[in-house]
């Protein structure tokens, strides 16, 4: 399932700076995947909706897309969102955080285009991997 990292190609915001966008409507995971993100040389956007995370998508690119399957109760939000990504941001790596890793989300998910498919509680140093594999920094990992 997983995207060959080689030929990923990075959004370009003009600076270098490397966008994630992180969907998640649990509030406390998503303020961690946040900060997980938020340091230099990476924008972090963040979406509590589907709505939100569409609008996010539409409004610019991203290198990194972390997400739920499940969004305000919605078994489908999270796959709608990598249906929009696939789209509007299609080279970008999407994992998909889930507390219901059953085998229609996965089969769902890899359809979609998820490069990366994590059973909650999620390890944030595994996130943090994924993500230095595309070249996208963490406080974990600052300069992949």
């Amino acid at each position: 399932m997983a995207q060959n990292a080689e030929k990923w190609k990075p959004a370009s915001d003009g600076r270098g700076t490397r966008t994630v966008l992180v969907v998640e409507d649990e509030q406390c995971i998503r303020d961690v995947l946040v900060e997980l993100f938020d340091v230099d040389g990476a924008s972090v956007t963040a979406a509590s909706t589907l709505d939100q995370a569409l609008g996010a998508l539409q409004q610019r690119p991203f290198d990194f897309i972390v997400t739920d399957i499940r969004l305000g109760g919605k078994r489908d939000g999270g796959l709608q969102v990598m249906a929009t990504a696939g789209l509007l941001a299609g080279d970008a790596p999407v994992v998909v955080l889930t507390a219901f890793p059953d085998d229609d989300n996965r089969h769902a998910s890899v359809r979609l285009g998820a490069t990366h498919f994590l059973e909650k509680p999620a390890d944030l140093a595994t996130i943090a991997s994924l993500a230095a594999q595309y070249r996208i920094p963490t406080a974990i990992f600052p300069s992949p």
